[in-house]
């Protein structure tokens, strides 16, 4: 009798004229590939796992990755002749080793953003319950309290854009786009499909998941995690870690809608941040954590009308439905210092993002039919620790020096300073134009002003240069009438708190720093790989919690 092995292949660099009917020719042409060398199909499963948009060159191209099942393991020599990889699919539970130190209390978590969010799901899935704390609230009190601020500009400095269930990411377009390479992030992509983002997101090469059904998402997850018995208090913000020889033995804690506190017992604790929470940064500082600064990005929020930038990158296929909204991804460097778009939002708006009293913050969002009349993203420059004196406390003051110049220049209400991009390269203040109208706040809540002087020159300079070379690349990026908002400062964590390899935070015995605002991640995927990593690590040494 004739037995196989089957298993899956991914053949790559499939380019398809762009077409309705370029997924159907896509896999046909991988097909193709496989008989031409010899490699024999194991059915007609076929699926498509990663899909772009190649516009360099007319005509434009789709390119796919085409994942097909064989009946036999190809010899590397074959696969590599084809542009083809075995697919090796991760499997956590594969990567589980449960450790035989019992935990004295259940593990607790601080932070529900996508770090937190899924090291408490791996957790909870494996018995050990967690206690998880966010200082935001839940997914109903965080919009309510979102949108309050954009109506009053009464701002609620622990739920907001920043703060509360599901991260910042929530409130930003929910991208899942990543540099890292890691398997783990498939599994995060499938985890969240399987919690209802679009399918899309398994193959597209930038996926988003939206941030109207992301809110879904989190609320999804959440429920999960309590069915499991795990707990998840909201608006509760920690204030202080109780700790003995290193080890942490309780997490105090405020109830930020009551004032009250309590003191909540952990066995071992993964610190998840986000990468505003300044006051948790001031915390672990005074108590005597290592934490280092590193780079970040401060910049602008740039506009533009979405059918401007699509007719730039797609010609006379500008509006095809099989193309969808056109995107970008622009970077100039000069020496040590870079220049870079940032969180692109086709069809998107520019969102208020501030969770401090008396400064701006903004931020871009997108719904997941991105069908908004404009484009926007960040035009952000690099923030070497040199420019601010190579301290935690000098990075902090260099963002917060920002968000306070453009509260003032905006009027002291929460309203956003812009310019027009013709007269920031001109150096003057000049007022809105017609043609595009900023979506901060529903363009209500704007004033104009001259942003270059509430920069320092070096962010100044390299804007102006940034902006002059992007529009070398797509045509009409520096067009005077784009609009400029100030300022985005939250790109990423402008520190790290340093641990071992093991995850454990330095000095300590049981302390997890993990995802963005412990300064090892940089958006939704790879904070989620984090969170996964620190679970992965916790109960590598401990067994389950047994009351």
């Amino acid at each position: 009798m004739n037995t196989h092995t089957p298993c899956e292949v991914i053949l790559r660099n499939i380019k398809i004229p762009a077409s309705e009917t370029s997924d159907a020719e896509a896999i046909d042409q991988a097909r193709l590939r496989l008989r031409k060398a010899g490699i024999a199909l194991d059915g007609d499963f076929a699926g498509i796992v990663k899909k772009s948009v190649d516009a360099r060159k007319k005509p434009l191209c789709f390119v796919y990755s085409v994942l097909l099942r064989v009946k036999y393991p190809p010899k590397e020599a074959s696969l590599a002749k084809i542009d083809a990889q075995l697919q090796t699919p991760i499997d956590i539970n594969s990567m589980i080793k449960r450790g035989s130190t019992p935990l004295s209390h259940r593990p607790v978590i601080v932070g529900f953003g996508p770090c937190g969010m899924f090291a408490g799901l791996l957790l909870a899935e494996q018995g050990y319950a967690p206690v998880i704390l966010e200082r935001g609230g839940n997914v109903e009190e965080r919009t309510a309290s979102v949108e309050r601020f954009n109506r009053t500009g009464k701002l609620d400095t622990d739920s907001n854009i920043q703060f509360g269930a599901g991260g910042a990411g929530t409130f930003s377009d929910g991208k899942l786009v990543t540099r890292i390479n890691d398997g783990r992030c498939r599994y995060v992509l499938e985890r969240f499909n399987e919690f209802g983002a679009p399918d899309e997101i398994l193959y597209a090469a930038k996926p988003h998941i939206g941030t109207d059904k992301l809110l879904g998402v989190v609320a999804r997850i959440r429920d999960r995690i309590l069915a499991l018995g795990g707990e998840i208090h909201f608006n509760c913000r920690m204030e202080s870690i109780v700790t003995d020889a290193g080890c942490a033995k309780a997490v105090k804690v405020i109830n930020t809608l009551t004032g009250k506190g309590n003191t909540i017992p952990c066995g071992a604790l993964i610190i998840a941040p986000g990468h505003s929470s300044r006051d948790t940064y001031a915390m672990l500082l005074k108590a005597g954590y290592q934490l280092n600064p590193k780079p970040f990005s401060v910049g602008v929020r740039i506009e533009h009308l979405q059918s401007d930038i699509d007719r730039a990158l797609y010609g006379n296929l500008a509006g095809a439905p099989f193309l969808g909204h056109g995107e970008y991804n622009l970077s100039h460097r000069v020496g040590e210092r870079g220049v870079y778009t940032f969180c692109m939002c086709p069809g998107g708006e520019v969102v208020a993002a501030a969770s401090e009293e008396g400064g701006v913050v903004v931020n871009g969002m997108s719904r997941y039919l991105r069908d908004g009349k404009n484009a926007n993203s960040a035009v952000a420059v690099s923030v070497l620790p040199s420019d601010f004196g190579n301290t935690v406390e000098g990075a902090i003051a260099f963002q917060r020096t920002l968000e306070r110049a453009a509260y003032k220049a905006g009027g002291e209400d929460y309203s956003a300073p812009i310019q027009t991009v013709g007269d920031f390269l001109s150096d003057r203040t000049g007022s809105l134009p017609p043609r595009i109208i900023p979506t901060y706040r529903g363009g209500e809540f704007v004033k104009p002003c001259d942003l270059g002087a509430l920069m320092p020159a070096f962010v100044t300079s390299m804007l102006k240069l940034g902006l002059s070379e992007f529009g070398k690349k797509i045509r009409g990026f520096d067009a005077p009438d784009a609009i400029l908002t100030g300022f985005e400062t939250r790109t990423s964590a402008p520190l790290r708190m340093e641990r071992d390899e093991s995850g454990i935070a330095l000095g300590t015995a049981n302390i997890y720093p993990a995802g963005e605002g412990a300064g090892y991640a940089g958006g939704i995927t790879s904070a989620a790989v984090d969170g996964i990593a620190a679970s992965l690590h916790l109960m590598e040494h401990y067994a389950p919690f047994k009351n």
